[in-house]
């Protein structure tokens, strides 16, 4: 087997470990279930009940009186007095009602009452009853009337303890292993007022959320766990009342204590959470459901009532917004507390009660799971485009089963957990192969890179193009950077010393050629040759360049103080720079060339890099770079130089410094100067004069760049190179020529 194939092999292995990874730290968040991966499940079942939602069936034995805001108009403000309450009580029980449930509190005595009226202080001596009506309570009254009919009364729960204890007018019968144990714990109940405990049929509570739940009703407790024992909700209460049931029938895990699983009431069976609670199939709320309070507290027969109450549970509630029994649905909508316990009624009449169980979360982790499988092995088989098709095919899937089975069956299965954690699998698992595949490239292209500049590569990726013979004209800045003395050096380094130094010392020079966008050409021996303007286009191509050339000055400088140079002569540069148009393009034959300049401009940068010996300084310009960074950079006039090739001499100027420094007091001294210098030397001013003027600009040069003092005291011997009349490639004798020779 070839390392390629092996290699291969290897990583398709470490991929498919690396998402049966994903695929196990994503059952272990599941199972965990934060908050977010929580609220993402209860926010789809809410979408599916929007999709779906329960019809309304006008048939069904189930109404609410409700306490509306006509029916306040009407009798006054809530509280009413209790015999009001009574009224209601016997006008329902006359039309037949088969229960009165009532979701709303009776926890103190009437303060209508005319025993409680005449023992308020602030009435004494204003009030006056006759002696037969002294000792009359309204809550006797209630009770009285309470007593012939079906009345189921309200608790809600509380923190503080008050009143008599609850307890449950129904027997509670249990199987399993204590499955009440598990049940909402509530600390509290709020009293009845007596006589009306004693008096009711029955007793719930009217909480349809736990103490502090806020937001969306989805689930409602069929059962209480109350300091004093079980209890069952408000709407479980008046069904069982209804039905004329005496016990309700709890089933419990049989080998894990607090573990409910379901309520029965005369064979109806109610699938409950692990804590007793119901899940709610809401449908849209409906005027149908509600009789106004007001059309029953009239004392005329009504036929069209009566066919609406007689044998049918009526619950009675308030849909008054001043009254806050306001609770928002899985549908969106705000409904009276009272009708989400009777919705809670219907779905039990009609057995369209939603379901979930462990078995259903299980069946989502091995959808999860499939899911992820399948990314894994089409992705790392076919690649990430077949893994999406193959995927959404599969996620697809996993949404029409959720969807069907809620229609079907009402079980809620949550598809977004395999579908998110489906989708970041497949995210991660992109990601991790695109971070190999960029590894193989990094590893291609450094290889590559050792045969062609970076940004060929650059060009190749970007635009596809392929690479192909020939080029193109255009303008470019051409630098050639030499290391003086080198052969002085290598006398005094062994071979591997010398290439580990040229090593050390290129890579900090190219360091600062890239920075200023440059190409790096080639390494000549112990030269540089790079260019700007290509590959791609850079604006202030020759600014660029002299950048790069001061930025290569400060690299050197540090260089020739690190420890590789330690005990050895410092290293100088000689730089030229030249722009000009030339050929820019592929060079070489069809199996091999090299990306590189061809032109007049690159003769001409070698050849400026070669006058600094003598101009007898490190950065050297042409007049094309000059003329284009004269506004952004400190240049110094040079003179007119031979240069091999050419007919006449070319002006060369030499480069100073940044914007920074043209910008100084001290330079445009020293510029001032060296124009004084410049002009005494072109106009053959005498001898006395110039000589006055040339330790000046040394003297002003000292401060601004060291460098300057060697071409200063190498301008008197070049006094020719100033004087445009001066015949060219003629033999000059002058007294630099014989310092030289001496030298």
């Amino acid at each position: 087997m070839s390392d390629k194939v092996r290699r291969s092999k290897n990583g398709r292995w470490a991929f498919r470990l690396v998402g049966l990874c994903l695929i196990l730290l994503g059952c272990t968040i599941r199972a965990w279930d934060p908050y977010p991966v929580r609220m993402t499940r209860l926010i789809y079942f809410d979408v599916l009940q929007r999709l779906s939602p329960r019809e309304f069936n006008p048939e069904l034995p189930v109404r609410v009186v409700d306490i509306d805001e006509a029916s306040l108009a009407s009798w006054g403000q809530w509280p009413w007095p209790r015999t009001l309450v009574a009224q209601m009580v016997q006008n329902l029980g006359d039309y037949g009602a088969a229960t009165i449930a009532f979701d709303m509190l009776f926890a103190e005595p009437d303060r209508y009452s005319p025993s409680h009226l005449l023992n308020d202080p602030s009435l004494a001596g204003i009030l006056t009853v006759e002696r037969h009506a002294e000792k009359l309570d309204n809550d006797v009254v209630l009770g009285m009337e309470m007593a012939y009919w079906p009345v189921v009364l309200g608790v809600a729960a509380r923190l503080s303890a008050e009143g008599e204890p609850i307890a449950a007018k129904a027997g509670i019968i249990e199987f399993g292993e204590n499955p009440t144990e598990g049940l909402i714990s509530v600390p509290h109940w709020t009293p009845i007022a007596p006589p009306l405990g004693r008096a009711a049929t029955g007793v719930g509570g009217v909480n349809v959320s736990p103490i502090g739940g806020t937001g969306i009703v989805r689930r409602a407790p069929v059962l209480w766990n109350g300091p004093d024992g079980p209890l069952p909700s408000l709407g479980i209460e008046a069904l069982r009342v209804a039905l004329g049931e005496t016990s309700i029938f709890v089933e419990g895990a049989p080998d894990e204590a607090g573990i409910m699983l379901a309520a029965e009431i005369a064979g109806y069976r109610l699938p409950t959470t692990e804590n007793g609670e119901l899940w709610l199939k809401y449908r849209r709320d409906t005027p149908d459901l509600y009789i106004s309070a007001k059309d029953v507290l009239e004392g005329s027969e009504n036929p069209e009532l009566r066919s609406e109450i007689e044998g049918r549970i009526i619950l009675i509630g308030t849909s008054a917004a001043g009254l806050f029994d306001i609770h928002q649905t899985a549908l969106g909508e705000s409904v009276p507390g009272v009708s989400i316990h009777a919705q809670m009624i219907e779905q039990i009449l009609t057995d369209e009660m939603l379901s979930r169980s462990d078995v259903t979360a299980a069946q989502e982790l091995l959808a999860f799971a499939f899911l992820g499988l399948v990314v894994i092995a089409v992705m790392s088989s076919f690649g990430a485009v077949a893994s999406f098709i193959a995927g959404g095919i599969a996620a697809a899937a996993v949404l029409a089963i959720s969807w069907l089975v809620f229609q079907n069956q009402s079980v809620l299965f949550d598809a977004t957990f395999p579908l998110i954690g489906g989708i970041a699998n497949f995210g991660l698992l992109a990601g991790y192969l695109f971070v190999s595949t960029e590894r193989e490239k990094r590893e291609i292209r450094k290889i590559f890179s050792h045969y062609v500049a970076p940004e060929i590569l650059d060009e190749m990726e970007n635009t596809g193009h392929q690479l192909q013979l020939g080029g193109e004209s255009q303008e470019i800045t051409v630098m050639f950077s030499d290391i003086r003395g080198f052969t002085a050096l290598s006398e005094s380094a062994t071979a591997t010393e010398l290439v580990s130094l040229l090593n050390a010392l290129f890579s900090k020079l190219g360091d600062q050629i890239l920075h200023e966008r440059g190409t790096i050409d080639k390494f000549i021996g112990d030269a540089i040759m790079a260019f700007w303007n290509a590959p791609l286009p850079v604006a202030d191509h020759p600014c660029r360049a002299a950048l790069a050339a001061l930025r290569m000055r400060g690299a050197l400088a540090q260089f020739n103080a690190s420890d590789i140079m330690r005990n050895r002569k410092p290293i100088a540069l000689a730089t030229g720079i030249a722009t000009g148009q030339a050929c820019v393009g592929n060079i070489g034959s069809q199996k091999r060339f090299n990306y590189t300049v061809i032109g007049d401009v690159v003769n001409v940068s070698a050849r400026i890099e070669q006058s600094c010996r003598t101009v007898d300084y490190d950065i050297v310009v042409s007049n094309g770079v000059f003329q284009a960074g004269q506004d952004d950079l400190a240049f110094l006039e040079a003179g007119h130089v031979d240069l091999k090739g050419k007919a006449n001499p070319e002006p060369v100027f030499v480069l100073v410094g940044d914007s920074a420094l043209r910008k100084t007091t001290a330079f445009q001294n020293l510029l001032a100067q060296h124009s004084d210098l410049i002009s005494a030397l072109r106009t053959r001013k005498p001898q006395g004069d110039i000589a006055r003027l040339f330790p000046r600009c040394e003297k002003l040069a000292e401060d601004i760049e060291p460098g300057l003092r060697q071409f200063y005291r190498a301008l008197p011997g070049r006094a020719a190179d100033f004087r445009t009349d001066s015949p060219s490639g003629q033999a000059m004798f002058t007294r630099y020529n014989r310092m030289k020779g001496s030298g």
